[in-house]
C-alpha cells in the first residue's frame, strides 16, 4: 500500500497530460519489481483521482490483508520468488500454493462437488473441441480476451484482419457483450476468409483447449487465471493487456519469464499479423515456446508430492486452520 500511495503522490497529473515517453519510464524501487515501467503497473493507479472506487477497494484489502493470520496466492515459488519474498517482509506468512488448478486436478474423481469447481462466467461451447482435433499439432492459435473485457469496434477489425491475414488456423472466443455500442462483431466478409481455417464461438472449455495438442499460441488479455493455465501445459503468448493487473502480469510474462510477446496497446492488424506468425513459426516463437515448457515442468514439480505449493499448502492446514 504504501508503495501505491507513494507513486501517487509523486504523479497526481492525469495521464492523458503526461509528456510523451512518460509511462516508459523505469522505476527500481518497488521490492521485487526491479526495472518495471510505469506502464507495466496496475491500471487502477491511473484513475483521474485518489479516491477511485478501484483504487479505495484495492487499498482496503491490502489493509485488511496487513490484519490477517496468513495469506495464500495462487502462485508457485519458484515463479515469483522475488516477489514472495518481497510481500513476506511486509506481511503475515505468506503461502503459495499455486497453480491452483492443477491441484484442484489431483482431486479423485468419485469427489463431484470438487470438481465440478469452476469459475466461468459463460456456458462453455465444447464442439470447438471436435474442430480442434481435425486440426494438425501445434496450428491453432487460440483467443480470448476474459469475461469482462469491453472492446471497441475498431479493435475487433485490427484483430479479425490481423487474424485473417496471418493464414494461421484460429478459434477466437467472442462473448456477445464484447464490443462496444452493440455493433455487428465480425463480418461476413471475414467469416468467408476464415471458413477453412477459423472458428469463432461465444465461449469455450478453456483448460481444454489449451491443452489440446492442436494449439500452438494463446492471444489473451494477461488475466491471471489464463497465464497460469496457459503456461501450465506449455503454451507460450501473444500479450494484449485490458487493465487491472494485467499490464503487470504482461510484463513478468514477457520480460521475466520469456513466454510472452506484447502487442501495442494501439492494436494495428499488420502487428497482429506479424506477432501471429512470429508465435507459431518464428524463431523467437520457438524461443518462447522452450520458456514455458521449462515453466510447465516447474508448475508440475510445485504441485508434486514435495513440491513446494504441495508442502505450502500442507502448512496452511496444520499452521493456520488447526493452530
Amino acid at each position: 500500500m504504501n508503495y501505491i500511495l507513494k507513486f501517487l503522490n509523486e504523479n497526481r497529473a492525469d495521464v492523458s497530460h503526461l509528456p510523451n515517453g512518460y509511462m516508459d519510464t523505469t522505476i527500481d524501487w518497488i521490492p521485487g519489481m526491479k526495472n518495471i515501467r510505469i506502464k507495466d503497473l496496475s491500471s487502477v493507479i491511473f484513475e483521474s483521482d485518489s479516491k477511485g472506487i478501484m483504487l479505495n477497494f484495492i487499498l482496503e484489502i491490502v489493509e485488511k490483508a496487513s490484519k490477517a493470520s496468513a495469506i495464500v496466492v495462487n502462485t508457485f515459488d519458484a515463479l515469483e520468488h522475488e516477489g514472495l519474498d518481497a510481500l513476506s517482509s511486509l506481511f503475515p506468512p505468506i503461502y503459495s500454493i499455486g497453480p491452483l488448478h492443477l491441484l484442484l486436478s489431483q482431486i479423485p474423481q468419485n469427489n463431484s462437488k470438487l470438481n465440478n469447481i469452476n469459475s466461468n462466467l459463460w456456458k462453455d461451447e465444447a464442439d470447438c473441441l471436435e474442430w480442434l482435433n481435425s486440426k494438425e499439432p501445434n496450428s491453432v492459435i487460440y483467443v480470448n480476451f476474459g469475461s469482462i473485457a469491453v472492446l471497441t469496434p475498431p479493435q475487433i477489425v485490427e484483430f479479425a484482419y490481423g487474424l485473417a491475414n496471418s493464414k494461421k488456423a484460429f478459434l477466437w472466443v467472442i462473448r456477445p457483450d464484447m464490443v462496444k455500442d452493440d455493433s455487428v462483431i465480425v463480418t461476413h466478409e471475414f467469416l468467408s476468409e476464415t471458413k477453412d481455417r477459423g472458428i469463432v464461438v461465444s465461449w469455450c472449455p478453456q483448460e481444454h483447449v489449451l491443452s489440446h495438442p492442436s494449439i500452438g499460441g494463446f492471444l489473451t488479455h494477461c488475466g491471471w487465471n489464463s497465464m497460469i493455465e496457459s503456461m501450465c501445459v506449455g503454451v507460450p503468448m501473444l500479450c494484449w493487456p485490458f487493465g487491472g493487473d494485467q499490464k503487470t502480469n504482461c510484463r513478468f510474462a514477457c520480460v521475466e519469464w520469456g513466454l510472452g510477446i506484447e502487442i501495442d496497446c494501439n492494436v494495428k492488424r499488420d502487428e497482429v499479423e506479424k506477432l501471429v506468425r512470429e508465435l507459431m513459426e518464428g524463431d523467437k516463437g520457438k524461443e518462447m515456446k522452450k520458456h514455458a515448457t521449462k515453466w510447465q515442468k516447474m508448475a508440475k514439480e510445485a504441485v508434486g508430492t514435495n513440491g513446494s505449493s504441495t508442502l505450502n499448502l500442507d502448512k496452511v492446514v496444520k499452521e493456520v486452520l488447526l493452530h
